[in-house]
């Protein structure tokens, strides 16, 4: 069941930056704003295939608005950061600059997430205190 009031972060399971974020996240989402289901799990590959992007390119996070639109890359970093308590709302003043700039970092931090942060062996599994917050 996909939450219709709930913005949902798709994001590479078995990248420690990736975990890190949707831990990060989760601590500064005061207002319980977001979902979250790893880009390998069942639920992670459908959505991506309803919005016609492709389930084997795991190295964007993903943002869907149910209703509304979906976010990747930069921009997905950059609508995540105008939900969050804390000065990180700041940050959509980024999304004034060319799209293509903002991603050439992103793809720069994501070709070398694994090298520079580490991964898993699997996904992570959150656990009983935060397991509502993760789609199954």
């Amino acid at each position: 069941m996909i939450p219709k009031n709930k913005k949902i972060v798709l994001f590479d399971g078995i990248c420690n930056l990736c975990n890190n974020s949707v831990q990060f996240i989760i601590k500064h989402d005061k207002k319980d704003a977001f979902r979250f289901a790893s880009l390998q799990s069942e639920i992670g590959k459908n959505l991506l295939i309803e919005r016609g992007l492709d389930p084997q390119e795991l190295d964007s996070i993903i943002l869907i608005e149910p209703g509304i639109a979906y976010y990747k890359k930069s921009t997905a970093a950059l609508e995540i950061a105008r939900s969050l308590d804390g000065a990180y709302p700041l940050l959509k003043h980024f999304l004034v600059l060319p799209e293509k700039l903002r991603d050439i970092i992103y793809d720069l931090i994501a070709r070398n997430r694994y090298k520079w942060f580490g991964k898993r062996d699997s996904c992570m599994i959150p656990d009983p205190e935060l397991n509502s917050k993760f789609l199954n």
